[in-house]
């Protein structure tokens, strides 16, 4: 990807917050393309509902939309979520296991029953919308919300999901959440509804999620961030606008123009 298409961190208007937001279901739906380029190496998040294995992170299993783990108890949510819509599921009887399992990397209970009929279950609604509703409540709501509260646009508040995707929204032991990287950005640079800058308050939380990976002993690549978002930020594409061509872990993609051909 080519940088300095439009304008580059030190050119924003600051007028982020101005645009539909990610929660227009078209940019929602390109977030999700992002989101799930990282997860699961493919564009095609909604084939992800049924996804399972432990990718030895040292959270369990991780699964789904937005890889709900074992260990930290969103798995155990969509499940139990899954289990007042639909009473009687074949992921309910494992539900005293996965709250054995909350904290820890095991599968204790689990096992090759419990990925097969997670894997299964991708095939009901109701439990496509229990994971639907755990990564709205969990992750993308709050995100979106301290994103506009900070004069955020499209992008800033995609940059803001991700992170609380992939490190949650608090510090955990070895790991630091999007609220630490968020204060650290905020002790470098004003965000927009402070009257800053809005391409450098994302390079400051970009720096800040960076040094984040880097604590993390299961993740160390950071292209999630350099070759994404980073790119789409000196860019100057704060409204998160169609074509986008990015790099993640080695592969490359493309979202293109919806009139496209």
């Amino acid at each position: 990807m080519s940088g300095c298409a439009g304008a580059g961190p030190g050119s924003s208007s600051g007028k982020g917050g101005t645009g539909p937001g990610l929660d227009d279901p078209a940019k929602k739906d390109i977030a999700m393309q992002l989101v799930s380029s990282a997860e699961n190496s493919t564009l095609d998040w909604k084939a992800q509902y049924g996804y399972i294995q432990d990718i030895g992170d040292g959270r369990g299993y991780t699964a789904g939309i937005i890889g709900f783990c074992s260990g930290t108890g969103d798995m155990l949510r969509v499940v139990e979520r899954y289990a007042k819509a639909r009473p009687g599921n074949p992921l309910e009887r494992f539900l005293p296991a996965l709250r054995g399992v909350v904290g820890s990397d095991a599968h204790t209970g689990l096992g090759r029953p419990f990925t097969e009929a997670w894997s299964k279950a991708a095939d009901d609604a109701a439990f496509r919308a229990a994971q639907d509703t755990e990564r709205d409540r969990g992750y993308f709501e709050p995100a979106v919300a301290q994103a506009k509260k900070d004069g955020l646009g499209t992008l800033g508040q995609f940059i803001y999901y991700d992170a609380y995707v992939m490190h949650g929204a608090g510090d955990t032991e070895g790991t630091v959440g999007f609220r630490t990287m968020r204060r650290q950005a905020l002790a470098e640079d004003r965000p927009p509804a402070q009257g800053g800058d809005e391409g450098t308050y994302l390079d400051a939380f970009l720096d800040a999620r960076v040094e984040a990976i880097g604590k993390e002993p299961s993740h160390s690549d950071t292209s999630r961030v350099e070759t994404a978002q980073r790119v789409f930020v000196r860019e100057g594409n704060f409204g998160l606008e169609t074509p986008l061509r990015w790099t993640v872990y080695g592969d490359s993609y493309l979202i293109k123009r919806p009139d496209a051909s």
